[in-house]
């Protein structure tokens, strides 16, 4: 069947999804669902779900709310609904969906302008087939769960909503989900079940639903026993549900932000199950459904044991890995269908289930702007799976680093938070601007940078994590020693020993160190980040730059990897692309001065000086750089082209270095600094006819040759004072009498 969408060429597969937009063909229309931002709520719609056990009363809550949004932002809560209102008045299953559970070909087909069979045989292979409802509204199932009517036709067939008799009185009641078979021919659907009873009845988990019992009850027609699982029922919208009603209402996807909470909020349900070696197998923004302020995952017929060799895998074109069908479904499989799904929901995905069936499109407007999320989901699908995030904690850590990233360059506001991979920076590199004294250093020196970056965090549990904390030797060449003999061998020891040869410039036996371990573990992150830091302490900053791009791979929610990236990419000459890098450093943490530094020194050699000075002034009063970044907005108020400096420059830098705590020296240096600046602008960059108004100073100095040379004077006098050397001193004084007013012919 051709697809509904009116600009779509495509048409609905097996699984009723379009295979060029990848929208689902609805059963009905959809009626609207608001938007995080909309305060309406949800109209009823027949969804799905498994969830909660009790009815929406119609009462709302309060300002409290729930764990979805990662505290970092709100996501508008969908009501629970009646289910009275859910199930289906006239339940069918669309002729575009019939297919024979054995052969998987077309049945119950229509011809001639005539309906197709809802029972029957399939003309491939005889097997039979039936798209009737076993159970049927007030049939009582196991003398236990009264039949309310059928939900929606599954993959694994009908779906059907009871009242449990045995729990709830005339006040409150249990509605539970029973979930049937295709028929009782499928022996793979079958086999599904089973693995359900067997393995999910124990799960307790918040994001799951919950598996209450498992019964059967005799077909109506043949008198043999079908089983039904018994789930709890959720009265909320699946997040595919979520999608199409925000386009319906012309908002073509979802909010990048709100996706990634969606994905930071549903792992570790999935982290659940593999923690007890299960794979879920068919994720998708089907089987996740938002109801009121939390996420539930559904559908787990597909659940199999990580060993499980035997039963059939289900999975859904466009999610799947491509791997499964030759290894079967892993970890990392499961990681695949989350990066998919994430796709799907964040931006327009034309072809995701045959085009781009394994990989991204090109030319992603949304994927350009945010260069964090795109690594991410080129990681999570990874053709490779060892190339792939390793475990749902692992995605769920660095997708809410991301989100982090995302939200603060929306709203501004810094999100600072405790890495679990790296250590803050060390110390902050290319604050030469900030610094003064005899021989300051404006421009980024590639050695300063390897010294300064973060480092990677001691995993605790390595072998040798102990004798390292007992290492406190401050010289490279004595660490170096002290390595060499340690009584272990173990992945750390020799990362802390490739960093005391990089310290001590040994960079050969720091490179032949790495070498070796890249032999044993080629996936590990951290000998890219060493790799890096080496290169750029041999000034290579060329090969540091391309470590850094595969750390920022590895894990694009770290600043401390954007970070290094941005250092060693303006070490190459790429200041666009570096200050594109520090600004988003910058703005989700405002701990990593260096970047700050970076992006100011970037906009100030652009001819940005305002928004060099906004980022300076950012630098937090805690911080232990703020004089430095004030010292540099000094500098950079100081700072322009010629005939481009105002006197309300040189008044607004006077005001800013007035306003820092200083010692004399340099704050005599500084006003050494912008009182020539001042005097070099009255003699030659002033535009002609420029009238100062009548009272402006600098530093107390009336702004006019005669009243800066008398400032510059007396600053040198007090350098001259402060001086050591008395060379030095003698001459300073020669500078101030050389300046003063009465030495002009």
């Amino acid at each position: 069947m051709r697809c509904v969408r009116a600009d779509c060429p495509g048409s609905y597969g097996p699984e009723g999804y379009c295979d060029e937009c990848g929208r689902k063909k609805p059963d009905k229309p959809l009626a609207s669902v608001p938007s995080a931002a909309s305060p309406a709520s949800v109209p009823s719609v027949a969804t799905v779900s498994a969830g909660s056990t009790r009815a929406s009363s119609g009462r709302t809550r309060g300002s409290s709310r729930g764990g979805l949004g990662a505290g970092l932002i709100d996501i508008a809560r969908v009501p629970l609904r009646d289910p009275a209102t859910a199930v289906m008045q006239d339940p069918k299953v669309a002729e575009g969906r019939r297919y024979c559970a054995k052969c998987n070909e077309a049945v119950g087909r229509g011809k001639d302008g005539k309906p197709g069979r809802v029972e029957g045989f399939c003309p491939s292979c005889g097997t039979p087939f039936s798209f009737v409802p076993r159970l049927h509204p007030g049939d009582i199932v196991n003398d236990r769960y009264e039949m309310l009517g059928a939900l929606a036709y599954g993959g694994l067939g009908w779906i059907y909503l009871a009242r449990d008799r045995n729990v709830g009185d005339a006040v409150t009641e249990r509605w539970v989900v029973l979930k049937g078979l295709i028929n009782t021919g499928d022996a793979d659907a079958m086999a599904s079940a089973v693995t359900e009873r067997r393995f999910l009845v124990e799960m307790d988990h918040p994001n799951i639903v919950k598996i209450f019992d498992f019964v059967q009850h005799p077909d109506p027609k043949t008198g043999e026993l079908i089983g039904y699982i018994v789930m709890e029922y959720v009265g909320g919208h699946s997040l595919r549900d979520i999608l199409v009603a925000r386009r319906a209402e012309g908002a073509r996807v979802l909010p990048l932000a709100e996706v990634i909470a969606y994905g930071v909020e549903i792992l570790p349900a999935l982290g659940y199950l593999h923690d007890r070696g299960l794979i879920f197998c068919d994720f998708k923004p089907d089987n996740v459904i938002h109801a009121e302020e939390q996420l539930k995952l559904i559908d787990l017929g597909g659940v199999r044991r990580a060993d499980d060799d035997v039963s059939a895998v289900y999975g859904t074109p466009g999610y799947q890995a491509p791997e499964v069908a030759e290894l079967g479904p892993s970890v990392a499989s499961d990681i695949y269908t989350v990066g998919r799904s994430l796709a799907v929901l964040s931006f327009e995905f034309r072809g995701f289930s045959t085009t781009y069936a394994h990989e991204l499109p090109k030319d992603v407007p949304l994927l350009a702007q945010e260069e964090s999320y795109h690594r991410l989901l080129r990681r999570a699908t990874h053709k490779d799976r060892d190339r792939r995030f390793q475990s749902a904690a692992e995605l769920s850590e660095q997708l809410l680093g991301v989100l982090r990233e995302v939200v603060s360059a929306t709203d501004g506001i810094a999100r600072p938070t405790l890495s679990r991979q790296f250590t803050p920076e060390r110390r902050a590199f290319g604050t030469g601007a900030g610094e003064v004294g005899e021989e300051t250093v404006a421009e980024l020196r590639p050695s300063d940078v390897a010294a300064g970056l973060p480092l990677p965090q001691v995993d605790v549990l390595d072998p040798g994590a102990g004798f390292l904390a007992t290492l406190s030797v401050a010289d490279p060449a004595e660490a170096v020693k002290q390595l060499e003999a340690a009584p272990m061998s173990s992945v750390e020891i020799v990362l802390r020993l490739v960093r005391a040869r990089i310290e001590s410039g040994d960079l050969a036996g720091a490179k032949a160190g790495l070498d070796e371990l890249a032999a044993t573990d080629p996936f590990d992150w951290r000998i890219d980040w060493y790799r890096g830091i080496a290169a750029l302490a041999g000034d290579n900053a060329a090969e540091a730059r391309v470590s850094f791009d595969a750390v920022y791979d590895e894990l694009p929610g770290e600043p401390a990897a954007r970070l290094a990236l941005a250092a060693a990419v303006e070490c190459t000459g790429d200041v666009d692309a570096a200050a594109k890098l520090y600004e988003r450093v910058w703005r989700v943490d405002r701990g990593y001065i260096s970047a700050a530094f970076g992006l100011a020194r970037i906009r100030l050699a652009a001819g940005d000086r305002a928004g060099a000075l906004s980022v300076l002034d950012q630098v937090p009063d805690s911080s232990s750089l703020h004089i430095a970044a004030q010292v540099a907005g000094v500098r950079a108020s100081l700072r322009a082209e010629a005939h481009a400096l105002k006197h309300d420059d040189l008044v607004s830098a006077s005001g800013r270095l007035e306003r820092i705590t200083l010692d004399v020296e340099r704050r005599a240096r500084l006003a050494v600094e912008m009182l020539e600046a001042a005097l070099g602008w009255i003699n030659g960059s002033r535009l002609p006819g420029h009238r100062l108004p009548p009272g402006a100073k600098v530093l107390g100095h009336e702004l006019s040759e005669r009243g800066l040379r008398l400032g510059l004077e007396q600053a040198y006098r007090a350098m001259a004072q402060l001086a050591q050397d008395p060379d030095t001193r003698i001459a300073l004084v020669d500078r101030a009498n050389a300046v003063r007013p009465r030495t002009l012919t």
